[in-house]
């Protein structure tokens, strides 16, 4: 077993000094590793020694055993057709349905371990592994939910998957634009007026497995904003829940039976002393709690949504990560 530490964005950081569940410490000095759970739960550590470093050695994976998932096919798919009716009634436009897989660990299992599997096996933008008391997380996300420098904040919202470009359709793009409107309208809230722009659009790119839609929405922060205003504002992020978002969190609080933890949330890290900070969304991402191994995965249902293709789609998005950490020994 490890002490407490974090790599993330290509930085390892030990030497815990504080943990707090304030997000405006984040505001405050030092160097942060941030997780937020879906539900709000706000973990943020800070640490004394930060440097540029290569994932630390870490003996083999010991995989979990059998996986569950949340909601089988046939509830997931009565999900998709629940929400269409709520889009055919007027309430949402659309709505994330998420389901969340969990298997026993073995004791002794490694976070450290299963990041080097996911690093060899499924890179990623925003790959982070956090080992900290009450929280152990080990993220492949290819999502940026909020990066910060100075005044200017980012998001990139990613909505929109295919197995191939040649897979996406018109129900895609026309998912990703709702999004890019919800995130522009959250950033609006705190950003200074007229400071709110859209760089990029619907851009395709490729992932290990998957293509997906991204999009940028910039803008520059009002005076006196800071995390607190930023995550009241946007949280949680509007690729993993639905539009309107009020709407579309009633709806998944209803038709989901577990509560999603940091998958959907935000895992990443803040630099209070520079104002830089990368956050993705908890995409693609495991927690690890009491002897079990968790991973979830979802799907954006709109109104031209198949229930069986969007079930597929959340088996597409499981598969590959799944099978990654389910194999035992160490590549």
């Amino acid at each position: 077993m490890h002490d407490s530490f974090a790599h993330v964005g290509g930085l390892l950081a030990t030497r815990l000094r504080d943990l707090t569940t304030d997000l405006a410490a984040l505001d405050s000095a030092g160097w942060w590793a941030v997780v937020v759970d879906y539900e709000g739960k706000v973990t943020c550590a800070r640490f004394d020694d930060v440097r540029p470093a290569p994932l630390p050695k870490s003996g083999p994976w010991i995989g979990p055993g059998e996986w569950r998932s949340s909601l089988d096919q046939a509830a997931y798919e009565r999900g998709v057709q629940r929400i269409r009716d709520y889009i055919e009634q007027g309430e949402v436009y659309q709505a994330n349905l998420c389901r969340v897989l969990s298997a026993p660990l073995p004791s002794g299992a490694d976070p450290l371990a299963l990041a080097h599997r996911l690093r060899q096996g499924n890179p990623a933008a925003y790959a982070a592994v956090i080992d900290v008391p009450g929280t152990s997380v080990v993220s492949a996300s290819p999502e940026l939910y909020l990066s910060r420098d100075g005044d200017v904040v980012e998001s990139r919202p990613i909505k929109g998957t295919g197995v191939t470009a040649d897979d996406l359709l018109d129900k895609d793009y026309a998912e990703n634009v709702m999004i890019v409107d919800l995130v522009r309208n959250d950033l609006g809230r705190v950003a200074e007026v007229g400071s709110v722009t859209v760089p990029s659009l619907c851009e395709v790119e490729d992932y290990p497995g998957s293509v997906h839609l991204v999009s940028t929405v910039r803008a520059r922060l009002a005076e006196g904003m800071g995390w607190s205003e930023l995550f009241a504002a946007t949280f949680p992020p509007g690729s993993v829940t639905g539009a309107p978002k009020s709407s579309a969190l009633r709806i998944i609080n209803e038709l989901e039976p577990e509560p999603r933890g940091p998958y959907c949330g935000a895992v990443g890290w803040v630099d209070a002393d520079r104002r830089t900070a990368a956050l993705a969304v908890g995409i693609r991402t495991f927690w690890i709690t009491a002897g079990e191994i968790r991973f979830g995965t979802g799907a954006g249902i709109t109104w031209g949504s198949d229930p069986r293709r969007e079930w597929r789609e959340t088996e597409l998005k499981a598969s590959r990560l799944i099978t990654l950490a389910s194999s035992g020994g160490n590549r």
